[in-house]
């Protein structure tokens, strides 16, 4: 059934810088008293436990993250740690967290960290993006939650969150847009420190409480400024969001494929490869693709391992 649609207007204006006032108050009150004690928020994750927890945790789920960000963070403390170790190592800690370039790419980091920086996450932000592997998002991320810094931090559940409390749309588009970044960066408290709690806030609030399905806005501490539901949650206008499917995928046949490898410290055989998979097409398909992505490293005999440069 249709939400029925109210005239209220929004009580925000995009392009007005005094729009955050009224809801960075009382995320922020919320998130002091609900926040989830994660591991990567305490101060002794230091910057580099912030940065591994924000390659996990991209399209992944905490409960997910959790058991895998403790056992790196044990085995790899620094970044010198890891940029010691082959970076099939990385791809073999990293487990089932899916994605696993990320494993590639924190590896890629924790290289140039080692060697630009001394071993230590830059806290500059223009350093943290010219990082490999550490895109527009991560860098926020990084300096905002490891540094306390005042930057625009927009993940999926920051965004949901901007859509549907200020400019009265039920999900963000697709990509995130110019118009996104101009909103956020117009909504950013002036503190710094402020700043860097609104971000955390706002990702907590889209992760707990304004989610993409069953949003529970009773439990909200800006329901009564909601711009989406003042105007009677209008449904989506946009195509359909569909989840990802997984079985029967690439991802599914390469997961398996790098499954064996991960087990593996000898190099494995075609043969032992092919048993993951019946459909010879499919599977070649899915090797081809981990080896151009360099998580594969091909030998002479046909045997395969994991990369070790």
């Amino acid at each position: 059934m249709t939400a029925p649609t109210n005239t209220t207007p929004s009580p925000y204006s995009p392009g007005d810088s005094d729009s955050g006032t009224t809801l960075h108050p009382p995320v922020i009150a919320w998130f002091d008293s609900h926040a989830r004690d994660l591991p990567w928020r305490r101060p002794e994750a230091g910057p580099w436990g912030v940065m591994v927890s924000e390659f996990m945790l991209q399209q992944t789920p905490v409960n997910r993250v959790l058991p895998v960000y403790e056992q790196w963070l044990r085995r790899w403390p620094r970044p010198a740690d890891l940029a010691q170790e082959p970076p099939g190592e990385a791809v073999r800690a990293w487990g089932r967290l899916g994605y696993p370039r990320r494993a590639l790419r924190l590896h890629g980091a924790a290289v140039a960290i080692t060697e630009r920086h001394g071993g230590d996450v830059p806290e500059d932000h223009a350093q943290l993006l010219a990082l490999p592997g550490i895109g527009e998002y991560t860098a926020a991320a990084v300096a905002s939650f490891a540094y306390g810094q005042r930057h625009a931090v927009l993940d999926t559940n920051v965004r949901r969150v901007l859509a549907r409390a200020v400019t009265g749309t039920q999900f963000p588009p697709n990509a995130t847009t110019a118009a996104e970044r101009k909103l956020a960066r117009a909504l950013l408290p002036d503190d710094e420190r402020t700043a860097s709690r609104w971000a955390a806030a706002s990702m907590e609030l889209g992760a707990l409480v304004c989610t993409a399905k069953n949003e529970t806005c009773h439990r909200c501490p800006i329901a009564t400024q909601c711009a989406w539901r003042l105007a009677g949650k209008p449904p989506h206008d946009g195509p359909a969001r569909r989840g990802q499917t997984y079985a029967g995928t690439d991802r599914q046949v390469r997961g398996k494929l790098l499954a064996v490898l991960r087990e593996s410290v000898a190099p494995v055989p075609q043969s032992v490869l092919d048993r993951v998979w019946d459909e010879p097409v499919q599977r070649a398909r899915a090797l081809d693709g981990l080896v151009a992505d360099g998580l594969v490293e091909p030998l002479p005999n046909g045997l395969y391992r994991l990369p070790l440069t």
